[in-house]
């Protein structure tokens, strides 16, 4: 069971960047994706959040980055991704994805793994 997070790469500003969040052992589809990201000497942000398991698609986005970010899934292939457009210098982070039952747990939840980092360049 496995979850990899990749994509991430040094962009200037006003940039675009697509993550992946990709799943190993299990079905991705059955769960809601969370995107977490953490820059140095900041605390841990909850970036957005996807949960199709009912008719009606949820998806979350930090104010931060709503309007700019952007969640899709592709069940077929075991993955989520996340889309930055309009990058700013303070979306320079290491980007995490996590699975869970559904997005209401976001301030509780505590990402694991490598992680992707994102260096946005002004």
């Amino acid at each position: 069971v496995q979850l990899q997070a990749s994509g991430g790469g040094l962009v200037q500003a006003g940039g675009s960047l697509r993550l992946s969040c990709v799943a190993s052992g299990f079905s991705l589809g059955d769960y809601a994706v969370a995107w977490f990201r953490q820059a140095p000497g900041k605390e841990r942000e909850a970036v957005s959040c996807i949960d199709t398991s009912d008719e009606t698609p949820y998806y979350y986005y930090a104010d931060s980055v709503k309007g700019r970010f952007t969640l899709s899934r592709d069940n077929a292939k075991n993955s989520v991704y996340l889309q930055m457009n309009s990058l700013k210098p303070e979306d320079t982070a290491v980007y995490y994805c996590i699975q869970d039952l559904d997005c209401n747990r976001l301030a509780t939840l505590v990402p694991f793994g490598q992680g992707t980092l994102v260096t946005v360049s002004s």
